[in-house]
């Protein structure tokens, strides 16, 4: 998937990955800007939360 960020400064080669990780049996999700959101109960509920981030760091939240 190619994608560009304001701030990279060449088109680069994104591949998507499970954002959702376990960590001591509790949910996280990581970003872009690698940190890790959380924690949260479910893998489900972690996966809802990852989208809510990224609608609101696109501004539409």
């Amino acid at each position: 998937m190619y994608g560009k960020r304001a701030q990279d400064p060449a088109d680069t080669v994104h591949y998507r990955s499970d954002r959702v990780i376990m960590v001591n049996g509790e949910f996280f999700f990581t970003t872009r800007e690698n940190t890790q959101e959380g924690p949260y109960p479910s893998k489900e509920i972690a996966a809802r939360e990852t989208e809510a981030y990224i609608a609101r760091m696109q501004g539409r939240a």
